[in-house]
């Protein structure tokens, strides 16, 4: 397994990746509405080209093959608090130790720039706030956050690193 930055030439497997997590992830979670709209909104290539100018992508390959994605910044340099905006594991790799790693590369490269905290929002209802949980991550506070016609209805958690 291999964790690498991503480029603009990773952009379709970003989006592949994004439509084959996200609705295993959030079926009985949002409707599939919401999710087809916030995958065309988010994983868009434009979109995922302006997300690559502002944020580190890391995807993590199996045999040359990508089974997951991450994205992170610094999201208040003051405070030294980076944000894991994205992070997601085909369901074939979950378990595996894939998304520990992951989470691992981006607080070694938040400690190279001098983080402090990692911070990341997750839907009250995903199971992977247990998974978050197990690496250390606790609920910092809740937040409804509206996002278009929809709202997203998110723990906001926060680890040292």
């Amino acid at each position: 397994m291999t964790i690498r930055v991503a480029t603009e030439e990773d952009i379709p497997a970003i989006r592949k990746l994004a439509h084959d997590t996200w609705w295993p992830t959030y079926q009985s979670i949002l409707s599939p509405e919401q999710i087809s709209f916030m995958l065309d909104t988010m994983y868009s290539e434009p979109a995922l080209k302006t997300q690559l100018q502002k944020e580190t992508f890391l995807i993590t390959e199996r045999d040359l093959e990508p089974v997951a994605f991450a994205s992170f910044s610094c999201s208040d340099p003051e405070r030294r608090i980076f944000k894991l905006h994205k992070i997601y594991i085909l369901p074939s790799e979950q378990g595996n130790g894939t998304g520990r790693k992951l989470i691992s590369a981006i607080e070694e490269e938040a400690r190279k720039e001098k983080g402090e905290l990692l911070e990341l929002n997750v839907n009250r209802q995903n199971p992977a706030f247990h998974f978050y949980k197990k690496q250390g991550f606790e609920v910092y506070q809740e937040a409804d956050i509206p996002y278009y016609n929809y709202y997203m209805n998110d723990y906001i958690m926060r680890k040292n690193v």
